[in-house]
């Protein structure tokens, strides 16, 4: 085993962590404060190649592999889960997808557009009453021969209003179960199709989440993914290394909270020296250096076994389950490590345990990432 970063692996993490720091944390706390989604950020996050870094560069993405993903997603979570959320969809949810099942004339009108940052994605599974159990979906697809007709709602839709492109998974055959599930390019502008309200949510509220709502929406037979029935697989092949991104951005909420709490420690003076040097506050630091450590190399291990072509369902679910724990624990020890300025927004480190709650929730949640660990260490 290697636990060397290769020198590509450091280049990438010092060009994410430059643009975290001086692009995406100056006014992250007003777009929070505002519910302001990051537009300028994202569109400069594609001109340097991070809305597609795992994208084959013949669709115009960064060729580069899941390692460098992980790494870039959690240096940019450290400063701005909402800049980090829209990446991780675009990246791991739609990019993924569609370069791994699409068909090439898919590929050529909608991925290379989406890898390059011209335009952004959203992928369409939650539901009112389908949310952890995805093989519910309420959301239908007519089979009219050379078209399907769609009706539904989807609920908590990352860039909702912001993408062009969206990937809808809704039930042509209730008979077959899960078996008549199919995946959808869905344009915006497509008639019936209509953006409903913006959430007003706790956590990572510069990202824009909205429920969309499909009214008859005629879906050209040629924007099916795969063959008919191929929509579960679908979802549940792309959100497993889904589950990838939102772990690698709950590391990087830890991290960034890690770091603001020891910065503090060691400026942050009380009954004659630095707190830092008090034993209660140390002995919270190397708990959560240890915490965050063995995070990461969770995170590294579900990345390296996607890029070796392993099957990575249950080191990816591992990677959440306890990455999302830990983003929400280490973030609530910074807060009271600041103490009463840990309450203010000025520090950051409450925004930070606001964001982190919900990598415990999307794209899995905690118990829905056991049940998948469970499953494959019961297996005989």
């Amino acid at each position: 085993m290697n636990f060397d970063l290769t020198e590509e692996h450091i280049a990438v993490r010092d060009a994410a962590r430059d643009f975290a720091q001086n692009v995406c944390k100056p006014g992250v706390i007003e777009r929070d404060n505002n519910q302001e989604f990051p537009a300028e950020i994202i569109k400069q996050l594609g001109e340097l190649g991070f809305m597609g870094m795992m994208v084959d560069p013949k669709y115009g993405g960064g060729g580069m592999d899941t390692l460098s993903y992980a790494i870039a997603m959690e240096e940019i979570s450290k400063v701005d889960a909402s800049v980090s959320v829209c990446m991780s969809v675009n990246n791991s949810l739609v990019c993924w997808g569609l370069e791994k099942f699409g068909s090439e004339e898919q590929k050529q009108k909608y991925l290379v557009p989406l890898a390059t940052g011209e335009k952004i994605g959203a992928f369409c599974l939650s539901e009112p009453e389908a949310g952890s159990d995805a093989t519910s979906q309420r959301t239908t697809a007519v089979d009219m021969g050379d078209h399907y007709v769609l009706n539904g709602t989807k609920n908590w839709i990352t860039n909702g209003s912001s993408a062009s492109v969206y990937l809808v998974i809704a039930q042509t055959n209730p008979e077959l179960g899960h078996k008549g599930i199919n995946a959808f390019i869905v344009e915006r502008g497509m008639e019936g199709f209509v953006v409903g309200a913006k959430e007003d949510k706790m956590g990572i509220r510069g990202s824009d989440t909205h429920t969309l709502l499909f009214n008859d929406v005629k879906v050209p037979k040629e924007n099916r993914i795969g063959e008919d029935g191929f929509g579960f697989t679908f979802a549940m092949k792309t959100l497993s290394g889904g589950r990838i991104g939102i772990a690698s951005q709950a590391l990087g909420i830890a991290a960034g909270a890690f770091e603001l709490a020891t910065a503090y420690s060691k400026e942050r003076k009380a009954f004659g020296k630095e707190i830092s040097k008090h034993q209660a506050i140390a002995f919270k630091l190397a708990d959560m250096a240890t915490e965050i450590e063995a995070a990461r190399l969770l995170v590294y291990k579900s990345a390296r076994d996607k890029d070796m072509g392993r099957n990575f369902d249950q080191s990816s679910a591992m990677a959440k389950l306890y990455a999302s724990k830990v983003a929400m624990e280490q973030t609530v020890e910074a807060v009271q490590i600041h103490g009463g300025y840990g309450f203010v927004k000025e520090y950051h480190v409450e925004r930070l345990m606001r964001d982190a709650k919900i990598t415990q929730i999307y794209e899995g949640t905690s118990e829905v990432q056991k049940i998948v660990i469970s499953r494959n260490v019961l297996r005989d």
